[in-house]
């Protein structure tokens, strides 16, 4: 059962290898993911991951975790807010905010936090799962 304030965390990191392999995928080869070299030189200081693919994780976590198999993700707003970067633990923090049963569907909060507890990512989606949200 889904209901309102429910909360999931999921802690996960990506490697540099991640991030270049989502570079192939995408086409989003901006030296600013893949290249130190380049990288040092932008206010960053390092390679930076793609906000999408920080971001790709709420799709495995609704999808096979919360709520989990048979999920559609119909809805998804994104603010990036901090740089990520790669080996480093982060979590991801899902938050229920409303439950509309009638539909199957819900609207949840989307976080991601650094180590520090600061926000880089933040948004909201709407999910569908008639097995779950009932």
């Amino acid at each position: 059962m889904f209901d309102i304030n429910q909360e999931f965390i999921h802690e996960f990191s990506f490697s540099q290898d991640e991030v270049n392999r989502f570079a192939e995928v995408t086409g989003d080869k901006n030296p600013v993911h893949t290249d130190a070299d380049y990288a040092a030189k932008t206010m960053f200081k390092r390679p930076i991951m793609h906000g999408m693919l920080s971001a790709s994780l709420f799709s495995k976590v609704f999808g096979t975790l919360f709520p989990g198999e048979g999920t559609i993700y119909l809805k998804q707003s994104l603010n990036f807010l901090k740089p990520m970067y790669v080996d480093v633990k982060y979590q991801a923090v899902f938050t229920v905010k409303e439950v509309v049963r009638d539909k199957n569907r819900a609207v949840v909060e989307t976080i991601i936090k650094n180590p520090d507890g600061l926000v880089c990512t933040s948004g909201e989606a709407t999910v569908m799962n008639p097995g779950v949200i009932k």
